[in-house]
């Protein structure tokens, strides 16, 4: 059951004016009288692909898809402002999204920074959200930015030390995600485009323990990487906008609302004591560990557990 459902089109897409000069990009897939469920993309800044359509069922789902503020097809982009780009505005911006499409409960799937969005977002709505499947989960806390910035270097020192370097002396002991963002904003492009780059080879590195882990094309692409790198470290040296531990103390909110979470044993960017904690709290929940699987879904059993749920669901 490890193979994904077949490509299919959007039957409608639009744009979602949500305020402060954003536009929201959104697009439905599958079966307009099917069961919503909403996908809460990575990154932030990955934008939301085709290929996320696929993890549903065509004929059981409503699939809604949807780009964060400042990224994929949203605007404006994040390497123009990052203005009135916070975790509440996301939080908002999907609420005003259900409304828009008439949904009055819908199942959140969502990867790395999307279970982060997800688990805010039902903390705050519970009362809309029927289900959750949730794999490579964070919750986006500063410990969690400490440690993919500055102790992962014990894993790959090499390359960390490339990574450190490339901020100016005075920063290499503080705060790295936030000294990256201060040359994300530089005035002189040059200065940002290799404060991209660098970040974004530091994010192809502390993912790839997993066997088999290849390069994420993604970040070949200049506009991409300054887009990936800009919200990223907006959102990482401001822990996402939230009071330390809040997702972990307020998920008893989602009590009698189920939920799946996937998660790699190898992945060591997001250690397993994040869902492990999450789902000893969230009555309800269940944690489904992929042995050998790293962060993300590249893995096989990875996908046919997510496959798995949501097909339960």
């Amino acid at each position: 059951m490890s193979v994904l459902f077949p490509d299919i089109e959007p039957y409608e897409t639009g744009f979602l004016d949500v305020g402060d000069g954003h536009r929201i990009y959104w697009e439905t897939s599958g079966n307009p009288r099917g069961r919503p469920a909403v996908v809460f993309h990575g990154g932030p800044g990955s934008g939301a692909g085709a290929g996320w359509r696929r993890y549903f069922d065509p004929e059981a789902y409503r699939i809604v898809l949807f780009d964060q503020r400042g990224c994929g097809r949203s605007t404006p982009s994040a390497a123009e402002t990052l203005a009135a780009n916070t975790l509440p505005h996301l939080i908002a911006d999907v609420e005003a999204l259900r409304r828009h499409l008439g949904v009055e409960h819908w199942l959140i799937f969502g990867g790395s920074w999307g279970t982060t969005l997800g688990l805010a977002y039902a903390e705050r709505h519970p009362d809309r959200v029927s289900a959750m499947v949730l794999f490579s989960v964070t919750s986006t806390t500063a410990a969690e930015v400490e440690w993919i910035t500055r102790h992962m270097g014990r894993i790959f020192p090499r390359e960390w030390a490339r990574f450190r370097e490339a901020v100016p002396e005075d920063d290499r002991d503080g705060d790295l995600a936030a000294a990256y963002a201060r040359l994300l904003d530089d005035p002189d492009p040059a200065v940002r485009e290799r404060a991209a780059l660098e970040w974004c080879r530091w994010e192809d590195t502390h993912v790839s323990v997993a066997p088999g882990y290849a390069p994420d094309p993604r970040y070949e692409d200049p506009a991409f990487r300054m887009v990936f790198a800009r919200l990223v470290t907006h959102y990482w040296s401001h822990a996402a906008w939230l009071e330390d531990g809040a997702l972990l103390r307020d998920v008893r909110r989602l009590a009698g609302i189920p939920g799946t979470l996937v998660h790699g044993r190898l992945d060591i960017s997001s250690p397993l004591d994040i869902p492990w904690r999450l789902s000893q709290a969230w009555p309800g929940s269940k944690l489904v560990v992929i042995d050998d699987a790293g962060h993300g879904t590249a893995h096989a059993a990875m996908t046919e557990a997510l496959l798995t749920a949501l097909a339960a669901y």
